[in-house]
């Protein structure tokens, strides 16, 4: 396996057990419909218990560990073919498209992975991730756990290309003014950079993410009840573009944020753990920054 496999593998994993408490307030924020506005006494709900600390983290840590090295994987080859086929040097506007290649290539991964692990932190009773899987299979068959798939492929695809870009962007304007490159002396630049980074990426799509959310959520079976009760247990679940009309219709255009200040916070603090733990272990394996990018 490749050095940039094994660094984004690790890194991601460590960026789900990191972030999933907050990951865990921000999704049922986002699922809540006709709920009223949340308190202070329903957050400290949020965390009824020590368990729900990792609710929903055994798919993605198997899942989003895997995803995260396809990412970097197919980030890195299809930047370098961009550059080798159009005679060009790395830039940001390469970076931005090779970031959302990379994103679209994550999606045989993230659409299961986000439906089990957003069902699994609305179940109420608690519901594994495991049985979640196995009742969606039971039900649905393999097509059922790609169910929302259209619209976390476009997620994914828009927020890795600002992802990337906001990366480097932020990373070249912070070299310019220093010249030591060293880790130890690169560490807070590198957390720095990839906190900015999950901050911008999460702020391109929050809108997609809140009707992707709703729309893998929605009421099917009593093993993820109840979900969004205020979609109920119709004959057939709606569509993205019905999500979308129904939420705007009914809740305005606020709510397609809601969460986002949670998210940001989360996304802050995992980025710039997970961009630097993948940095680190590039640079243990030999391919540090400013090596090439084609990990051996």
């Amino acid at each position: 396996m490749s050095a940039d496999f094994w660094a984004g593998y690790i890194s991601g994993a460590v960026g789900i057990l990191i972030g999933n408490p907050l990951d865990l307030i921000k999704v049922r924020l986002q699922a809540r419909d006709a709920i009223s506005a949340p308190t202070t006494s329903t957050f400290v709900r949020q965390f009824e218990s020590k368990s729900s600390l990792i609710t929903g983290t055994a798919a993605p840590v198997v899942g989003y560990g895997a995803l995260n090295a396809l990412l970097f994987v197919s980030y890195n080859r299809s930047e370098a073919a961009f550059n080798s086929a159009l005679g060009l040097s790395p830039n940001l506007w390469t970076t931005w498209f090779a970031g959302a290649i990379g994103g679209l290539a994550t999606w045989i991964v993230s659409a299961p992975t986000e439906l089990i692990k957003c069902r699994a932190q609305l179940a109420s009773p608690p519901v594994s991730s495991w049985i979640i899987a196995r009742d969606v299979l039971r039900r649905e068959g393999v097509r059922g756990l790609y169910f929302g798939g259209v619209v976390t492929a476009l997620r994914d695809s828009i927020g890795y290309g600002f992802y990337f870009w906001s990366y480097e962007l932020s990373s070249k304007w912070v070299e310019s003014r220093r010249q030591d490159s060293a880790f130890t002396q690169d560490a807070t630049k590198v957390l720095l950079c990839g906190g900015l980074a999950g901050i911008v990426t999460w702020a391109s799509i929050f809108p997609l993410d809140l009707i992707k959310t709703r729309v893998q959520t929605q009421a099917f079976g009593p093993a993820a009840a109840p979900l969004l009760e205020s979609y109920g247990a119709q004959p057939g679940r709606l569509g993205a573009i019905e999500i979308t009309s129904k939420t705007y219709r009914e809740e305005g255009l606020r709510v397609f944020f809601r969460g986002l200040t949670v998210c940001s916070i989360r996304a802050f603090f995992v980025n710039a753990v997970q961009w630097a733990a993948y940095e680190w272990i590039m640079l243990e394996l030999g391919h540090g920054r400013g090596k090439d990018k084609q990990a051996a």
